[in-house]
């Protein structure tokens, strides 16, 4: 079964992978909210568990979030989120190569923190994360095991 898409926007433009999709977007909340809806019924009609889909939907927001923190408001993004054997995989890649994400350690360890916490809940989350920096900027990989 193939999940249908809906049509593209400007400033987001979708396409169909194998189990899931590729959204080219421009960051902000309503693209944000529209590929996070999507992700939820593309991932479901492949299958997957309601509590691995909200997983993927909190991995998404995060690794945006971090894009947007690092690219600005209207950083261009692409964002790939699929079904497979191994699991559900969410990728962000933005085009800021030198701003990698980092475990903030200080953050953990601090009441008193505004941010740092994120990636740590990732790696609770995914069964395997990874940064690779590409010609165009850094892809951020995350896996999230089958439940």
């Amino acid at each position: 079964m193939v999940a249908e898409l809906p049509h593209s926007e400007p400033g987001l433009y979708l396409c169909h992978r194998d189990r899931g999709f590729v959204a080219h977007m421009i960051a902000g909340q309503s693209n944000l909210s529209r590929v996070r809806s999507l992700t939820a019924s593309v991932l479901l009609s492949y299958g997957a568990a309601t509590e691995t889909v909200a997983a993927a939907q909190l991995v998404l927001s995060e690794l945006v979030s971090n894009a947007v923190r690092a690219g600005g408001d209207d950083v261009p993004l692409a964002v790939e989120v699929y079904a497979s054997d191994a699991g559900v995989a969410v990728n962000v890649h933005d085009p800021v190569r030198e701003l990698l994400p980092q475990f903030g350690e200080s953050a953990m360890d601090s009441d008193e923190a505004v941010s740092g916490r994120g990636l740590h809940l990732l790696a609770l989350l995914c069964s395997d994360f990874s940064v690779a920096t590409s010609g165009i900027g850094k892809q951020v990989r995350c896996l999230l095991a089958p439940r």
